[in-house]
Parts: structure tokens; sequence; C-alpha cells
């Protein structure tokens, strides 16, 4: 196989600095494919290419990884058999679940993030199709740089980190993240706006890396608010993934959700998931908003992209929107918030100590837009209030 890809923009590192990757896949395809990538980028190195979920078991504490990537398919100890294990050896190991797009395989990507995987990442059906490849390349590649970055930076903290995504009838309302009680003197510096005056009319929420975790501690405590309004997330995710993650949302809040549908009419009481592979807007639909499915090329390297659900919206809903940015590597959502607040809405950025990677809600807050950013467990009460009638 010869595919010819570019290497992503990666910081420049000595031996002693780069990520330390282990890849563990059946597939000596696959293994020799991700280690070359992983070899040609000049902050990350593989020190160990091994066959068997076993294998990286029993040589983890000799191997000493940053990165595990994680095959969920394999021989004598699979991947969602050796997460536990693996992590029971090395808390701070950061974990990122590979597998195919099937059903099976998105519910057990889910049930790894509850057992304390960091992410997943689909592999493409045939690495034959250069896009495919490229794109599994690219995302992959900033995975194991954002995610194994915040560990080297000690900033995954354990007061800090996002907790696994657990089942809701395991999880007590008011277990959320611990939040620091002092802010970051960076953070605390950065510009902040007012909230709109305008009453808001809709949820406009968006979301990437430790986005599931997140959304699932959202929706939980937000029920006044989509009770009376209607509420849309784009979730960077593939098709089949989103539709595991509607089913999980509508557990979660114990409200309609579900993935998008092209025409539909927008309700108050739902909640409305961006489909893997389409970008979701919205029109006017007379009186009303309904859903227009996109199926154009990727934005910010996305497909779903935040983006386009945040601009289209501003024609239906105006200043109306208030809209959150959560948890997510790049900058997806900055701009479609900055035409947010000057349409007149506003934005919440989630903090830095409890996102999974501070870029999507940190490329919002270094760019002035918000009107509060706050930690994960702060925000749902905080919209509660607006949506109540507070403004400020």
């Amino acid at each position: 196989m010869s595919i010819a890809l570019t290497s992503a923009a990666a910081p420049t590192s000595t031996r002693q600095d780069k990520l330390r990757v282990m890849v563990v896949d059946d597939s000596v395809v696959i293994r020799g494919m991700i280690s070359r990538w992983i070899g040609a980028e000049p902050d990350m190195e593989v020190v160990a290419s091994l066959r068997t979920g076993l294998d990286a078991v029993n040589q983890l504490e000799r191997i000493n990884p940053d990165v595990a990537v994680l095959d969920i398919e394999m021989p004598e100890l699979d991947g969602i058999s050796a997460l536990p294990k693996l992590l029971a050896k090395k808390r701070d190991l950061i974990i990122i679940m590979a597998s195919t797009l099937t059903r099976r395989n998105a519910e057990i990507s889910f049930k790894a993030l509850s057992l304390g995987a960091s992410d997943y990442i689909p592999k493409p059906e045939s690495t034959r199709e250069a896009s495919a490849a490229e794109t599994f390349r690219h995302d992959l590649i900033q995975k194991i740089r954002h995610l194994g970055a915040k560990i080297r930076r000690n900033v995954l903290a354990p007061a800090h980190v996002t907790p696994p995504l657990a089942p809701v009838h395991e999880r007590p309302r008011e277990a959320s993240v611990r939040a620091p009680t002092v802010a970051p003197a960076a953070q605390s510096q950065l510009a902040r706006r007012p909230f709109s005056m305008l009453a808001p009319r809709v949820l406009l929420i968006g979301s990437s890396t430790g986005g599931p975790q997140a959304l699932m501690s959202l929706v939980t405590e937000i029920g006044p608010v989509i009770d009376r309004f209607p509420v849309l997330i784009t979730q960077h995710m593939p098709p089949t993934f989103t539709t595991i993650l509607a089913e999980h949302l509508a557990r979660s809040s114990r409200r309609p959700a579900h993935e998008a549908v092209d025409g539909e009419i927008v309700k108050a009481g739902r909640i409305y998931l961006a489909p893997g592979g389409r970008h979701m807007k919205v029109v006017r639909h007379g009186a009303e908003a309904a859903i227009a499915l996109d199926d154009g090329p990727p934005v910010n390297f996305c497909k779903p992209a935040v983006d386009p659900l945040f601009t289209s919206a501003i024609d239906v809903w105006q200043g109306g929107i208030m809209s959150v940015i959560l948890t997510g590597m790049g900058s997806d959502g900055m701009r479609g918030g900055k035409d947010i607040v000057a349409a007149g809405g506003s934005v919440i950025a989630q903090d830095e100590a409890t996102s999974v990677v501070w870029g999507m809600p940190g490329a919002a807050a270094n760019a002035g837009i918000c009107a509060a950013i706050l930690p994960l467990n702060q925000i749902a009460p905080k919209l509660v209030r607006l949506f109540s009638g507070d403004r400020a």
C-alpha cells in the first residue's frame, strides 16, 4: 500500500520530550500504518507495536507508554477487556479505542468511555482509499498529540479529570466534574462580554473530544430548559456513533432525543443531534424552524461541524440564541460563535480545568466572545437561570 500523506503541524521536540505511544492491533497492516504515521511526527514515537491486549497488559510496566491506541477486536484479550487492566496498572494512561464503524463497535466504544478510555477513533473500512486513510491519520495524530500533551503538562490532576461516561442508572444527579475553586490566572484575565438582554429562544451546543461525557452530564441537569425550548447539538462523531449517542442523551435527559431528520420542524421539549457525516443547519419554514441537513465538504476538518449550525441559526432566531461550546480539539464553533454574538446572542465556554481538551472552548474564550467561561458542573445551573429570565 502506498499513500502519500502530509504531516500535521507539530511542535518541535527533543527525544526526551516525545510522547511514547503503544499501538495494539491484531492487524499487521494497521499496526504498520499507524506506526509509520507516528514515526513521521517530530513530537511522538512508537515504543511498542503489539498484537493482542494480553501482550499490552503484560508489557505495560516495561514499556511505560503515555498513550495507547487500542483495537477492540483482538485474540486472547480484546480491547474492552484489556482496558481496565491497563488502567489498573497505569491510572493516567491515555487510551484511544480504535474500531470499525459497526453498531456493536460503537456501543463498545461508549462502554470503553465509561470504563475510563480517553477517546475513540473509527478505523476506515478500507485503508486503500487515500481520503479515508488521510482522515484517519489526521484525526488519530491530533488525538494523540492533544490528549498526550495534557498529560505531559500535568494538567490532568485527579480532581480535575472529566469523569468516565457512567450509565445513567449508575450516576447520581450530583455527580459532576469537581472544578477547582480558583480559576487559572490566565483564564481569569480573559475578556468577558455581558450576556444578551434578549430572551434566549433556543440552546445550541457544540462539542468534540470528551464531548459525550460532558453532554451526558449537562443534559441530565437542564430538564427545565429542554421542556420549554429546543436544544440542538453538534458533536464531532461518525455515523452509527451519533445514533448511539442520541440514545444515551435520551436516557440521560429523560426527554426525546434523536438524530435530526432533514425537513423536520424544530420543537421545544426535544433534543436534536447532528447525524454523523452530515452538517446540521436550521432554516425558516413559515413561522417555524426546520432542520436542513447538508452533505457539503467538511468544515474545520469535521462533518458534522459546529460552525454551520451556529451561523445558520441566526436567520431563524436572530439574537435569541444561547450557545455553549464544550470540550474539544480545534477551533470549531469560534467563528459561528462570533456571528451569534454579532447578532445579539450569547456564548458560554467550558473552562480549561474540566475540559478533556481546551481547544474549541479555548478558541472562543481567547477570541473574547464569551459571556461566561465555566466549569462543566456550573454550566447547567447557569443555563437554567438564563432561560428562566436571569440576564446577569
